[in-house]
């Protein structure tokens, strides 16, 4: 554990030194990724707080919204401004496993198998309608998102360093999706929901675009790269080295545990999520230019970490109780280091 930093939320005079990038140029990288991304999509900051964070502590995301909210727009406009190799998958209920991972086709002229590469070998992976497609295929993910590799043919492949899903699905539709399976939600550190835009974003969406005929790439509205591959992984290695005090760790474990004490919870949430979420909290506090996590850090993230990975008790559905609900109760009576 970590030498304990103070808790308030006064940042000192001078960061302490971390490995990777100053924390100031960490924030500063994440100023200059929201501004891009600003230049095409209107609104949906706490999204793109969500999707950075993500990336500095190497988790996946999972968008959940109704159609038309641009999360397929908003994952090609984030992709854009890293730099990185983007690939998209639009899952179907006749897609295959083999139609994502790839396979090992017979070449006649060498008289060898060789490796055609699916979709899934790339860094930042848009898996659009994810609920779309049945469990056996959304299956072929679970490895990739744990230990960024694949196995084909008994042969393991490493996907690239900064590979990390970003998965949207609709909650409205409910004829011809394959709700994701447990296992498959607990891969995902976030799931975010995304809602209908305020009234002075959705003018500022048809005063933008209402003019435009067809679709825009992000490169067509001016959406470039503002960071690199290095650049990413020294911002990624500073976030390791935030403070992560004896008890805020307490305070998250505490919190993830009494999930599974909850009379309304049939399940509650998994010790990978404690992790996840010590982790995210890292990220938070490096993109704010801070060396060490707050309480507050813990209880911004919490809902987004646990919301996917709790069950509701039969009793609570019939009482019509929400997981978010429940979620907001426990952070308030899990009690918070001063």
């Amino acid at each position: 554990m970590n030498d304990q930093a103070p808790l308030s939320e006064t940042p000192p005079a001078a960061a302490p030194a971390t490995d990777g990038l100053p924390l100031a140029e960490v924030a500063r990288l994440a100023d200059a990724i929201r501004h891009e991304i600003g230049k095409a999509v209107v609104g949906q900051a706490e999204t793109i707080d969500h999707l950075l964070i993500a990336l500095m502590a190497r988790g996946h995301v999972l968008l959940e919204g109704p159609p038309g909210t641009a999360k397929t727009f908003l994952a090609q406009c984030f992709a854009a401004t890293l730099g990185l190799d983007f690939g998209r998958i639009q899952f179907t209920p006749d897609l295959m496993p083999g139609d994502i991972l790839g396979s090992n086709l017979f070449n006649f002229q060498t008289s060898q198998f060789t490796l055609t590469r699916g979709p899934i070998f790339c860094d930042l992976l848009l898996a659009d309608e994810i609920n779309r497609t049945p469990p056996k295929t959304q299956a072929a993910l679970l490895e990739a998102m744990q230990e960024r590799r694949v196995t084909l043919d008994g042969e393991r492949h490493a996907l690239p360093a900064h590979f990390m899903v970003v998965a949207t699905q609709n909650p409205i539709e409910s004829q011809g999706v394959y709700p994701l399976p447990e296992a498959q939600l607990d891969r995902f550190l976030f799931k975010q929901l995304v809602d209908y835009p305020s009234l002075e974003e959705e003018l500022g969406i048809v005063a933008r675009f209402g003019a435009n005929k067809g679709a825009a790439s992000p490169a067509d509205l001016g959406i470039a790269a503002v960071t690199t591959p290095a650049q990413l992984d020294a911002a990624a290695e500073a976030v390791r080295g935030v403070t992560l005090a004896d008890e805020v760790a307490d305070y998250i474990v505490r919190l993830v545990r009494a999930t599974r004490e909850s009379a309304d919870l049939a399940s509650g949430a998994s010790p990978r999520a404690a992790v996840l979420l010590a982790g995210a909290a890292r990220a938070r506090a490096a993109l704010d230019g801070r060396a060490y996590v707050l309480p507050d850090d813990v209880k911004a993230l919490a809902a987004s970490v646990l919301r996917h990975r709790l069950l509701l008790s039969p009793a609570a559905e019939i009482e019509g109780k929400q997981v978010e609900a429940l979620v907001e109760d426990l952070v308030a009576q899990t009690e918070a280091p001063r």
